[in-house]
């Protein structure tokens, strides 16, 4: 018998603030663990090909035009594969839906043959149509997909989208036959293959999604278990608010006779020591994250259990320069100037993080901006009372906002007494929970919010291009004339590397003199992996091929406290 605590348990959020990790802990562990079996979760999983994943906190959605975080990307990962996917080692492009394709010489024509035996989690047939119509969706306004530019490359998609074209025909995709796609591109785009695996660019079941709605609609039922149609190498088998997602072998996968594992359990855990506590207790065979007090002693006394690794990512903060006294430059790079990174990384974070002055991870294949500013106080002062806020008088009561994590409250706190000790000003702190956070950003109503942003591919301009006017991830109402001519007219059309990054460099100076973000540090990617688990390749994106993973048995009875 297993005990499940239903929705209604942990549906009232001030109910589960009050009751707090511990009795969340609780509840997570009855509900993993059979009654009387005497067995944790990575001991019946290893001998039943259940993968237990600690994946951050539940999912705003399910629909891959809709969300944008990382919990989300692990699980359509699972659920939905595109024309391509991607070595875990060396990150270059592998065949999966496509199973070869075609460049033209000027390098913007890509012919696709699909496999004929490329089937959805129903049985029907993936054809080429099925992309058509994806992207299609995808660039509908009403939609609001915010990773609709990762299209604009393709030819007229940016119009399309913009509403400057009515006619979906003259957009560069088409379905020559059921299992040939050709896609037409405005200029070169040397990463483009690497787009097709994000999962904005998954094909959807169309007759699913037409089932519960219009296509442009947002949040209805096809994305729940039982509803859910894929084409990945797991089916959605369970959604449980708050305490897991259930996926399945999917058994008309393509390639499923070299899908290892039968299911993956995904735990929605945010507090990162109670995660740590449960890999422990062997609830969870890998963790998001690890409790920074906590990487030390598995540095000295269970280094085979630490999965570590540098990762493309930024942690910055955005400003909502909507706001009268954050719409002046002076006041952001005020307050971007009196942060110490240094002492951040080397006292707060403690994991191997790199201080940030760009926004683009240093040496992103081979990109390096120019720094932008640096630790300096006095002129963070002067900055200041030159915008009318001397030793900080007068400086509105501001919010910071940050979601549901430990360490993204201890950061905001160090940052918060940097702020009060240098510059005289009052931030309070806001912590909201992961949907609520992301409604928050999206729709305006913060001041100052953490972010986070991990590389889509292995390219400056998967960190550059999402600051142009209108671009869906945005969302700080900072726009530049110069900086949209410089990313979406002159880069692309660039004669070589070497000029596209230098005309990226020139954009990043003036993201970076605006200042519209506030950059920290660069992530290092850190987490703990049980030895039962196997195929996990470190990584820069920390991408994750599920197909590849397999559970040895052999470990059944190993101890990891």
């Amino acid at each position: 018998m297993v005990l499940i605590f239903g929705l209604n348990m942990f549906k009232d959020k001030s109910l589960r603030r009050q009751l707090g990790p511990l009795s969340l802990l609780l509840a997570l562990l009855i509900s993993a663990a059979g009654c009387g079996s005497g067995e944790n979760n990575v001991t019946a999983g290893n001998k039943d090909g259940i993968l237990h994943w600690g994946n951050g906190t539940d999912p705003q959605e399910l629909d891959p035009h809709i969300v944008t975080g990382i919990p989300e990307h692990h699980i359509l990962t699972a659920l939905l594969e595109g024309l391509v996917a991607k070595d875990p080692k060396t990150l270059e492009p592998i065949a999966a839906v496509a199973k070869e394709w075609h460049i033209s010489e000027d390098r913007k024509i890509y012919t696709f043959k699909l496999r004929h035996n490329a089937l959805w989690s129903n049985g029907d047939s993936l054809t080429a149509h099925d992309f058509v119509w994806s992207w299609w969706r995808a660039l509908q306004p009403k939609l609001g997909n915010q990773y609709a530019y990762m299209l604009f490359p393709i030819a007229n998609s940016e119009a399309y989208a913009k509403g400057e074209i009515g006619d979906f025909s003259q957009v560069g995709v088409k379905a020559l036959d059921n299992h040939t796609l050709k896609i037409t591109l405005t200029h070169p785009t040397p990463y483009f293959l690497q787009l097709l695996d994000h999962y904005s660019m998954f094909p959807l079941h169309r007759a699913t999604i037409e089932k519960f709605g219009k296509a442009h609609e947002r949040g209805t039922l096809w994305t729940r278990p039982g509803n859910f149609v894929g084409n990945g190498p797991f089916l959605l088998k369970e959604w449980r608010l708050f305490q897991s997602i259930d996926v399945t072998k999917n058994p008309y996968y393509w390639d499923v006779e070299n899908v290892a594992l039968n299911g993956i359990k995904f735990h929605p855990i945010e507090n990162v020591t109670t995660e740590e506590r449960m890999f422990r207790l062997g609830q969870l065979h890998k963790t998001s994250s690890i409790p920074i007090n906590k990487l030390q002693v598995y540095k000295n006394n269970k280094p085979n259990l630490l999965y570590a690794h540098p990762y493309l990512g930024s942690y910055f903060y955005r400003f909502n320069t909507k706001l009268p006294h954050l719409s002046d430059k002076r006041v952001r790079k005020a307050l971007a100037m009196s942060i110490d990174r240094k002492q951040l990384t080397k006292r707060v974070t403690k994991g191997g993080e790199s201080p940030a002055s760009t926004f683009t991870p240093p040496g992103t294949l081979g990109y390096t901006a120019k720094s932008g500013f640096s630790f300096d106080p006095a002129k963070a002062r002067d900055l200041m009372a030159r915008a009318g806020y001397p030793n900080g008088e007068g400086f509105p009561m501001t919010e910071l906002l940050y979601n549901t994590s430990e360490g993204h409250r201890k950061i905001a706190v160090a940052i918060q007494q940097m702020w009060k000790v240098h510059l005289g000003v009052n931030i309070t702190l806001s912590n909201q929970d992961w949907k609520v956070y992301l409604d928050s950003v999206n729709n305006g109503n913060y001041a100052i919010a953490r972010a986070g942003w991990i590389g889509d591919y292995v390219d400056p301009n998967t960190f550059l291009d999402m600051w142009v006017s209108e671009g869906g991830n945005n969302r700080t109402g900072w726009s530049s004339a110069q900086y949209d001519d410089l990313i979406i007219k002159q880069a692309p059309i660039s004669s070589n590397k070497a000029e596209r990054y230098r005309i990226m460099a020139k954009a990043e100076a003036i993201l970076l003199e605006d200042m519209p973000i506030l950059p920290i540090y660069v992530y290092n990617s850190k987490s703990l992996v049980h030895p039962s688990l196997k195929g996990l390749q470190p990584n820069i994106l920390d991408y994750v091929l599920y197909k590849k993973l397999s559970l040895d048995p052999l470990f059944d009875r190993e101890k990891v406290d």
